[in-house]
């Protein structure tokens, strides 16, 4: 059986392995991925619609929003408004300029929030302990 040479840049596109270290569910892996599919690799911008983003991945306009607001809180992505003036003159608004933004930033800021979690973690075991041991200490009252 004889293999087609692959050309290892054409018709590929990269993802960072940082990726995977982010815990992203499958629709926010889906998004990222399409928009980096779709990236200028000289400005990391491109621009497709909700509706061409969804119907390359299989979601809905308004899943692919949702996952979108969801990579600008993580820092992946930066969106900007967009405005197209039609033949007739009139303004209409137009698709979300995206920039991917570096990686090491989105990896940066999950570790900020992962460390903030841990710290509410330990202080609220801590008074849950302050409670637990307050309680052991108060005298039962005799009936």
């Amino acid at each position: 059986m004889k293999y087609i040479k692959r050309d290892s840049i054409k018709n590929y596109f990269p993802l960072p392995n940082e990726i995977f270290c982010l815990s992203l569910i499958y629709g926010e892996l889906a998004v990222y991925s399409y928009l980096m599919y779709c990236e200028n690799r000289k400005t990391f911008k491109c621009y497709p619609s909700y509706k061409t983003i969804g119907n390359a991945i299989g979601m809905s306009k308004n899943t692919v929003r949702k996952y979108v607001k969801s990579l600008e809180e993580k820092q992946l992505i930066s969106t900007q408004p967009t405005t197209i003036i039609k033949k007739d003159g009139h303004k209409q608004n137009g698709s979300l300029l995206y920039t991917i933004l570096p990686i090491e930033e989105a990896v940066n800021y999950y570790y900020e929030q992962q460390m903030i979690k841990l710290e509410e973690d330990i202080q609220q075991k801590r008074i849950q302990n302050k409670l637990k041991n307050s309680s052991l200490k108060r005298p039962k009252k005799v009936v």
